[in-house]
């Protein structure tokens, strides 16, 4: 235990020190956004260098596997609170189910990372202001007009879509292209390739095809 934490110590403390130099290097180098001048608190900013975020989720996954012993991943959070609302409404039938059997429908380490990351977005975008309700973005009003119907409803299919594409890849963006990466599994590179092909290729033919 003692030599697998010095192991995963020494890189975070490498990628601590050349993320903290790149982005130093960066923000001497750069001019503030619109939406960050004026704004001297890092935690007010609307936007943090990519630099910063990325070599912090790539800490925070190698912390994740040394004390968790688990890995990044959202899906899997929204299919336990599938199986505990169907515990809530029918029982015992969710728990015999062989997916949830492996993957028990309880509130778990990675079911609490799903609610801190939404409860983290929300603290972060009150902080730089950047909080609204928009029933309706600009880019689809650009292009689908203002109807709340229809964009709900697209977005509610999607999300359908999306969810059974994770369980069926068995894993999500997060799960594949996060930590799947990280320890070189061939299966998630050609998951991460073809939701970055997939996900360009539907943006393309939504907006500049179906919608115009």
């Amino acid at each position: 235990m003692l030599k697998a934490t010095k192991q995963m110590i020494l890189p975070a403390i490498v990628v601590l020190v050349l993320c903290g130099a790149t982005a130093l290097a960066q923000q001497r180098g750069a001019s503030p956004t619109p939406e960050d001048a004026g704004q001297t608190s890092v935690w007010r900013q609307v936007r943090w260098s990519p630099y910063v975020v990325g070599a912090g989720i790539g800490i925070l996954s190698m912390l994740t596997l040394l004390i968790s012993k688990e890995a990044i991943g959202v899906s899997g959070a929204f299919a336990q609170t599938s199986g505990m609302l169907e515990k809530l409404f029918r029982g015992k039938t969710a728990p015999v189910r062989e997916y949830y059997r492996e993957h028990p429908p309880v509130i778990n380490w990675g079911w609490m990372f799903v609610v801190g990351l939404m409860l983290g977005s929300f603290v972060s975008a009150r902080l730089s202001g950047d909080f609204r309700i928009v029933s309706v973005p600009a880019r689809w009003l650009e292009s689908g007009g203002d109807s709340r119907l229809l964009r709900w409803g697209v977005a509610f299919v999607g999300g359908i879509i999306m969810g059974f594409g994770a369980r069926w890849a068995r894993g999500c963006t997060s799960g594949h292209g996060i930590s799947g990466t990280l320890q070189l599994a061939v299966s998630s590179w050609i998951v991460t390739g073809a939701l970055f092909i997939s996900g360009i290729a539907t943006a393309m033919l939504l907006f500049h095809v179906v919608m115009q």
